[in-house]
């Protein structure tokens, strides 16, 4: 079904079809007979895993940047996701990049973004999140306002942190948008231990034994570190105290891509997402996993769009996969069959 809306989808714009998908979803969701006929599954109960202290319906979840605003959390449960990352929220609203600011790279199966953290703020999507529906994770992905200076970033994420902390099952760090003027310069090991360090000082300690335990946090890193800056990551999360890393976000590199130079470069700049990120996103998540032994987490994600790329990221160590451009290009039912096949590739372990 999905292969012969897609043709009519890729006549829109990408980001009037992304507002048109998901709204076509929400409309959708309650029907089970037409989530059936666009591919759509629950995961098979063999599919759940427990990450984190925290029980997901599957390992297969939505990657932070298409539902920004928590809108839509419903209908990613519906077609089968077990966790949705919302966000990057800030704490203020912006509109963020002009348009536009989302690009197909087709020959690549790929996109460009440079979406910039438009958010219609922190406070909006908390009263979103009061009401969403239970049976699925949900996780926070925080940033900080384009305008506020590096110097002032740990006073926005701590506003984000603060004020999701009661609603998300857990957070994720984003330093690592190359759409932010100066985000990524907080890569750099003395800025993140301060950043880190300082939200897990915000984490409520329980006070009583049957206490909630701290919500996790995880750290959302780009695929173009070096390896000895990923040796500075891995020093951080563990000198940090938090509970692992999502890798990767898109990529700034133009290598090895099939759409003609000149195209690309009319796109202008942004993050490469999609099948191009794929490799050194498997790589990054390997050299993660044989320095940071589990119970440290990693989320894989970065060109899953087929049942043996997820695979490949939980063979590298992943714990759970995210999907974003795989979407787009495959649609809903890739979901049930990395869920169908998680199950099987986890019974044969």
């Amino acid at each position: 079904m999905y292969a012969l809306l897609r043709p009519l989808l890729f006549l829109l714009s990408p980001e009037r079809a992304h507002g048109f998908t998901f709204r076509l979803l929400e409309a959708v969701r309650r029907v089970p007979v037409l989530l059936k006929l666009i591919g759509v599954r629950s995961p098979p109960p063999q599919a759940a895993t427990e990450v984190m202290g925290l029980r997901f319906p599957s390992p297969v979840g939505l990657a932070a940047g298409m539902d920004k605003d928590a809108k839509y959390i419903g209908a990613m449960r519906a077609i089968g996701f077990g966790f949705v990352e919302v966000g990057t929220l800030t704490p203020l609203a912006q509109p963020g990049n002009d348009r536009p600011r989302l690009f197909r790279l087709k020959a690549d199966r790929a996109l460009i973004n440079r979406m910039g953290f438009n958010n219609g703020g922190v406070r909006s999507a908390v009263e979103r999140l009061r009401k969403r529906e239970q049976g699925i994770i949900v996780g926070g992905n925080i940033g900080k306002n384009k305008n506020t200076p590096n110097a002032s970033a740990i006073d926005d994420y701590m506003a984000c942190f603060t004020a999701l902390y009661p609603v998300v099952d857990y957070f994720v760090v984003n330093v690592s948008s190359p759409n932010t003027p100066g985000l990524r310069a907080l890569q750099e090991k003395e800025p993140l231990q301060a950043l880190l360090s300082a939200l897990r000082s915000r984490v409520p300690l329980p006070a009583a034994t049957n206490d909630p335990p701290p919500k996790p946090i995880l750290l959302k890193i780009a695929p173009d570190l070096s390896d000895g800056e990923l040796d500075d990551i891995v020093s951080v999360v563990k000198e940090s105290g938090i509970q692992g890393v999502v890798a990767t976000n898109t990529t700034i590199s133009r290598q090895g891509l099939r759409t003609p130079r000149s195209e690309v470069d009319a796109m202008g700049a942004g993050g490469v997402s999609g099948a191009p990120v794929r490799q050194r996103s498997t790589e990054v998540v390997k050299y993660l996993r044989e320095r940071l032994p589990k119970p440290f987490v990693i989320i894989g994600v970065g060109g899953i769009d087929s049942v043996g790329a997820a695979i490949e990221k939980l063979e590298a160590g992943a714990d759970l996969v995210q999907l974003y451009t795989g979407l787009v290009y495959e649609g809903p039912a890739l979901i049930a069959r990395i869920n169908n096949s998680f199950a099987t590739w986890k019974s044969l372990r």
